[in-house]
């Protein structure tokens, strides 16, 4: 499972858009050496660049894709950082996240066309259903009701009961006000540091006023250690000391082999081997250690079990270790680590997220005190976004300038997002029927709508704690990659849905794992291991394993259909997009089936949900519906991408 060969940071530097172009899947790698483009097509015309956020091609789609539109809350509809936008418009970058590029050449629009108007017709119709049955399902009229009753509690909207069987949700939910409390703190005491006597210039900001201004932003390091020592033992207690044991070693084994050819295995070995360790013996209770330790356990902190957050941490300390395994081995073969990312500083100009990510920094910036404040980084901490060693650093050294509005803005988002969250769960109960099992006498419609809200309540309940701690290192000045960057429904392509579902983790994937396995070159052995450890990583879980295993095979279909229907050759033709949607059906069909397997109702449940709808003509004749009306939907996802391309973004999923 451990990457046997990595590539060297030469390797890197010569390839330098490798990590943004050859994703897990390796789908635009594939397209580049077939000649062929995604559908819709996103590539721009004669290597032209348009202006991002060019108005919409009608108002009716403003309304859904404008900067104010629908879409804005849920998605980046312009640039975060504030260098990526002039107010004179003659800069066309997007959102430093990478979860946004731009580009040209889209078609014409087809929403006012008859046949999209049918289409309307089928949403105005389908999309109320798909919310009426669940409703339906969770009220003293389904027969089954009162077998899920004890997974409920009172709620707060209209007299309803909550829903409050999920525990994740259930445990971040419990503690906003305390979250919201603590970042409030974070906020005030990092900016009364600022106010303290400096103690360094070494790290600066940009200016919100000018690009090629730094004002200096003092104490920032004394801030962050004094108050990331007591956040991680207020989180933790004494089970701190176990944590800081592991970051203690991943350091001195990383500084010891950094530059040797064993250092990439001995930083998986160790890490990985750290992982399973600290779960599979329940974090090390001291008293299980030796009973003359028991002292410890006096104080476990807020968190007691701290090893379910090491799974976060230990992909950091990788990055540490890789990031400067890959400098070292710059600085020995007579390269000058840092400077190209010097180079960038000194220019005045704020780096991209491509170049925090991939130019290595000064091999002094390696040292303990950064990559402990990396690894523990407070609004990060418990539950990413994930960054690399390499980006966080340059963000320590020179923050991005984030405009306050951008940070209003999305804060917005995430207080919709969690309404949103509130709204489902006091009106449509699907996640008690799925834990207690309360779909016997069910019809094929009421099961596919119990088992598509249930992926609806996965992706929000992991999007709102990620655009929570997002939101907070967005306010101290810290640019972390967007994990969410569409909604769950708004997906056809099994390739493009992995990179847009926690998208900082896949981008760590494929820099630290799919490129140095060979990425395209070896695509599906390199992909079934990814997913291999993608699983494992989540849990050691036989269930996750299949999981993993179930999204390799199913990667495999889009991959050959691209291959054998590149778009270069039929992209023209007037059947193309129909042939397209008919795969894209298929896609959607085999996404839900993975994740419903693997955070839903598993494989008994799927075996279960599988003979009623295809066990019977009923079931079948259903099937045929729900194929038709994902039809639709696809081609509905087509024309918004198509749209997006029409205002210069490409979101590459």
């Amino acid at each position: 499972m451990l990457p046997t060969h990595f590539v060297s940071p030469a390797s890197i530097s010569q390839h330098a858009d490798r990590d943004q172009h050859d994703d897990m899947t390796a789908a635009t790698t594939n397209q580049r050496q077939n000649g062929s483009t995604t559908y819709p097509p996103t590539t721009a015309s004669g290597g032209a660049r348009a202006t991002f956020g060019t108005a919409p091609s009608n108002p009716t789609v403003k309304k859904l894709l404008g900067s104010r539109g629908i879409a804005s809350l849920t998605i980046d509809t312009g640039p975060l950082s504030g260098q990526a936008a002039k107010k004179n418009g003659t800069v066309a970058e997007p959102s430093l996240t990478i979860s946004t590029r731009t580009t040209v050449g889209a078609k014409r629009g087809r929403w006012h066309t008859l046949e999209f108007k049918l289409y309307y017709l089928v949403f105005a119709v389908m999309v109320p259903l798909m919310v009426y049955v669940p409703v339906r399902l969770s009220t003293p009229s389904n027969p089954n009701y009162w077998s899920y009753t004890d997974h409920l509690e009172p709620g707060w909207i209209a007299g309803r009961l909550r829903d409050d069987s999920d525990f994740q949700y259930r445990s971040f939910r419990d503690y906003v006000p305390a979250l919201v409390g603590i970042v409030g703190v974070y906020l005030g005491l990092s900016k009364l540091f600022t106010l303290l006597p400096s103690t360094s210039a070494k790290y600066t900001r940009i200016d919100s006023t000018s690009t090629n201004s730094a004002t200096t932003r003092p104490n920032r390091i004394a801030f962050l250690t004094v108050f990331t020592t007591i956040f991680i033992f207020s989180l933790h207690g004494f089970n701190s000391l176990k944590l800081l044991l592991i970051l203690i070693t991943n350091y001195g084994l990383s500084k010891a082999l950094g530059g040797t050819r064993i250092a990439p295995v001995v930083a998986f070995a160790f890490n990985i081997g750290a992982l399973f360790a600290v779960h599979w013996n329940d974090g090390f209770e001291y008293s299980r250690i030796s009973p003359a330790l028991g002292f410890f356990e006096v104080f476990k902190g807020l968190l007691p079990r701290w090893q379910i957050n090491f799974n976060i941490t230990m992909l950091r300390l990788v990055s540490f270790a890789m990031d400067y395994h890959w400098a070292k081995c710059e600085a020995d073969t007579g390269g000058q680590a840092g400077r190209a990312m010097g180079e960038v500083e000194r220019e005045g100009s704020e780096a991209t997220y491509q170049q925090r990510t991939r130019l290595s920094q000064h091999l002094e910036e390696y040292g303990l005190s950064n990559y402990l404040l990396y690894a523990l980084y407070p609004p990060l901490f418990i539950a990413g976004p994930i960054m690399t060693f390499n980006d966080f650093t340059s963000q320590l050294r020179r923050p991005c300038r984030i405009e306050r509005g951008t940070v209003v803005r999305y804060g917005v988002r995430f207080v919709v997002s969690l309404l949103t969250m509130e709204l489902i769960l006091h009106f449509i109960y699907v996640n008690a029927i799925k834990d207690s099992k309360a779909w016997v006498g069910a019809t094929p419609l009421e099961l596919s709508m119990i088992g598509f809200w249930n992926l609806i309540i996965v992706w929000l309940k992991l999007l709102i704690p990620w655009r929570f701690f997002r939101l907070w290192a967005m306010a101290d000045g810290v640019e972390a990659p967007e994990n969410m960057v569409r909604c769950m429904a708004n997906n056809y392509s099994t390739l493009g849905f992995w990179r847009s579902w926690h998208r900082s983790y896949n981008l760590w994937i494929v820099r630290y794992i799919y490129v140095p396995l060979g990425g395209s070159r070896n695509q599906i052995p390199s992909t079934l291991l990814v997913f291999t450890f993608v699983a494992l990583w989540h849990d050691l879980s036989l269930k996750l394993l299949a999981w993993g295993w179930l999204i390799t095979f199913f990667i495999v279909p889009e991959v050959v259909a691209r291959r054998v229907l590149p778009y270069s050759v039929w992209g023209q033709r007037w059947w193309f997009r129909y042939v397209a949607a008919v795969g894209g059906v298929g896609n959607v069909l085999m996404m839900m089936t993975g994740n419903l397997v693997g955070f839903a109702i598993g494989m008994d449940g799927l075996r279960y949900m599988v003979r009623q709808l295809l066990g019977s003509w009923e079931g079948v004749r259903f099937m045929v519906g729900a194929c038709a009306t994902l039809f639709v939907g696809v081609q509905v996802m087509f024309e918004y991408r198509e749209e997006e391309v029409r205002r210069g973004i490409d979101r590459k999923c």
